[in-house]
């Protein structure tokens, strides 16, 4: 348990709350629709999908939200303009959670912020995600629509270097208010099980820097490697070792976390339900605290 001598920062994005002291809020949990592969999706060109099933799994994460008090966004991945626009208008009017856009594409971006403008959400959405890659181009798109919340995902070939990580976050920091993008969430880059560690050790160097609120796609540890792990434990083993992963980081004092596919949410609220209120009496009690 940690408490941070940097003052750390809280940024409301769509009504909920995500950073602060370790502990002060919930942690945001973020699952993923229309990911590459989603059985629901018919279309990804055109964003055809089984409506149905989508709004059933939002409900769920909706209900789940409810029931823990753990606050929820939906990460929406998109690889063309058709889609985006289709995906953002089904669940922006299924559901008043932030959503956050998830596109390697500068088009879908535009496509995505321009209909959220149109339909007047753009106070929900975050944008996934800003690297140390990202061109000025992106940083442009961002400003033009007024877009003030973004990820910013610390990917790095070096997986085992946490200074690698903060140096690719300086250099988007260098951008980000400058282009008046001025909530930012530190995803900090989980691409297998060894990196684990290391982004959960970059987590604890960026709140004690900056006082950013912190997380990651957590899930990549293991589901970058499905079948090897599925090889060795079995479809609930897999189950078992994605749960942890996840969970992992919340121990730490993630601010939010990417879960992976939506579907997950049954197994990931209850977990972050039992983690979050176990340590926030801990964190009542401030001599218990570990100052940083």
């Amino acid at each position: 348990m940690f408490h941070y001598r940097t003052q750390q920062k809280v940024f409301e994005i769509g009504g909920i709350k995500v950073g602060g002291t370790a502990f002060e809020n919930p942690p945001v949990l973020i699952g993923t629709i229309f990911y590459h592969g989603h059985k629901i999706v018919a279309d990804a060109v055109q964003g055809v999908f089984d409506k149905s099933k989508a709004e059933e799994l939002i409900k769920t994460v909706e209900e789940l939200s409810s029931k823990t008090r753990i606050p929820a966004m939906i990460d929406i991945v998109a690889d063309y303009p058709n889609a985006v626009v289709k995906y953002l208008e089904f669940v922006s009017n299924t559901t008043r959670m932030p959503i956050s856009i998830d596109s390697p594409d500068i088009n879908v971006m535009k496509a995505g912020f321009q209909y959220a403008k149109e339909a007047g959400f753009l106070e929900r959405v975050v944008y996934n995600s800003l690297t140390a890659k990202s061109k000025d181009d992106e940083y442009r798109l961002l400003q033009e629509y007024g877009v003030k919340a973004a990820i910013a995902l610390l990917y790095t070939d070096k997986i085992m270097d946490v200074e690698a990580r903060i140096k690719n976050l300086e250099a988007i920091l260098a951008k980000t208010s400058s282009y008046g993008i001025e909530k930012i969430l530190v995803d900090t880059f989980v691409i297998d099980v060894p990196s684990l560690s290391a982004a959960m050790r970059t987590m604890i160097e960026v709140k004690s820097r900056y006082g950013l609120p912190v997380g990651s796609g957590a899930h990549n540890a293991v589901s970058t490697q499905r079948k090897a792990f599925k090889e060795r434990f079995g479809a609930e083993g897999y189950k078992a070792c994605e749960i942890a992963s996840n969970i992992a980081t919340l121990v730490i004092g993630a601010d939010f976390l990417l879960y992976g596919p939506i579907e997950s949410a049954k197994d990931v609220f209850p977990a972050a339900y039992t983690i979050y209120n176990s340590y926030k009496y801990l964190a009542r009690r401030k001599e218990s605290l570990i100052q940083i």
